[in-house]
């Protein structure tokens, strides 16, 4: 990653242009919000005004359930997939060893902020669970199986699915920071899963409190 810093720091198009063409690619993927585009223009009937507010999977099925959930989650995933790729393939352009990695997590960032912010929808969107988790097995298998492995573990024995959801955004940094072992990838790292986390927050009092609603197959009418 040393090569990477000093680019960093020398600036230039060569470093500058991959930054920034990531950081629109990947914001704008993330703004094609599934829970939202399904329930608004499909079903006509905004998901965000309906259960707990939030544009995203969990709320969508609640609300709507049925087979176009499919479709919803395949929105989240494709679009974390093509950002992840978008980010790869910009920053690996500048030739430098490490350079690919972190645009997969520049990339990350901005996908998840145009998930969680999508200039489109008034900047209401999801919490970045789905296409967070997407983009955990995009990075590295052992990432991945440390954020699914307790998000599933957590998820399942409690029927919690927000406890899962901040163990995925808490464990993410430290994850990364197992597999990488950098600084800068670690930073990002914290940022991402600190966004997940505080967009968690309301779930969390709820959860100090004993009032969060546990996870049914059986959506509720």
């Amino acid at each position: 990653m040393e090569q990477a810093v000093k680019l960093m720091t020398e600036g230039g198009a060569g470093f500058w242009l991959p930054v920034l063409l990531t950081a629109v690619a990947a914001y704008f993927c993330g703004c094609f919000n599934g829970a939202v585009i399904v329930s608004k223009y499909l079903l006509r009937d905004d998901v965000r005004n309906h259960g707990s507010g939030n544009a995203g999977l969990t709320n969508f099925y609640r609300t709507f359930g049925g087979w176009l959930t499919a479709v919803v989650i395949l929105c989240d995933v494709l679009k974390a997939v093509i950002a992840i790729l978008v980010g790869a393939w910009a920053f690996g352009k500048t030739g430098a060893p490490g350079m690919v990695i972190l645009g997969k997590y520049w990339a990350a960032l901005f996908c998840l902020l145009g998930h969680m912010f999508p200039c489109m929808f008034h900047f209401r969107g999801g919490k970045g669970i789905l296409s967070g988790g997407t983009i955990a097995i995009m990075l590295d298998w052992r990432i991945a199986l440390v954020v699914w492995g307790g998000f599933l573990i957590l998820a399942v024995a409690t029927r919690y699915v927000s406890l899962g959801s901040v163990w995925a955004g808490a464990s993410f940094p430290f994850a990364s920071l197992y597999v990488y072992r950098d600084p800068v990838i670690f930073v990002l790292a914290v940022v991402i899963g600190g966004l997940v986390v505080w967009k968690h927050r309301g779930n969390i009092q709820r959860l100090l409190a004993g009032t969060e609603s546990k996870f049914s197959l059986h959506r509720k009418h």
